[in-house]
């Protein structure tokens, strides 16, 4: 049914119990899992401005490697529960914006399912914002399952 699945966290709870459903589903189907942690790199302009109206000067490469670091071990939080299950399991952290993150490495593996939470798809903001889940939704290159994370909690 499933060959790769693609799921995204960020270390939260929320995440979290999404992450869960696909190393379910991974199992299930015997495919692999792609665990993805996108976030956005600190850009050198943004750290200038900022630090010409006084805010304190940052190594922006020191900060951007530090992100990175968070980003593989959230990952490998994530992968140790699902290799547990005996899922196959490969983690990506992608300089991008969360949602663009997600569908680039969905398109790269060739994706059968891509996997999010629904955290961030209520209330006024997302119609201002967005959100992850509802970027995805749009863009999504192969079946998504939202998964309802508003209740539910994760394993330990």
């Amino acid at each position: 049914m499933f060959n790769s699945i693609v799921v995204g966290t960020d270390g939260s709870e929320s995440a979290s119990v999404a992450v869960q459903h696909a190393a379910a589903l991974a199992a299930l189907t015997s495919a692999t899992l792609h665990i993805v942690y996108g976030c956005r790199p600190v850009m050198l302009g943004s750290a200038a401005m900022a630090a010409s109206t006084g805010a304190p000067v940052i190594d922006v490469e020191q900060v951007n490697r530090s992100i990175a670091v968070e980003g593989e071990q959230v990952c490998e939080h994530a992968a140790s529960h699902a290799r547990r299950e005996g899922v196959q399991v490969e983690v990506h952290v992608v300089a991008a914006d969360p949602a663009d993150a997600l569908v680039g490495v969905a398109e790269e593996v060739g994706a059968d399912l891509l996997v999010v939470g629904n955290r961030g798809m209520s209330g006024a903001r997302r119609f201002v914002l967005g959100s992850v889940p509802n970027k995805v939704s749009h863009h999504c290159p192969c079946n998504l399952l939202i998964v309802d994370t508003r209740n539910a909690t994760p394993a330990k």
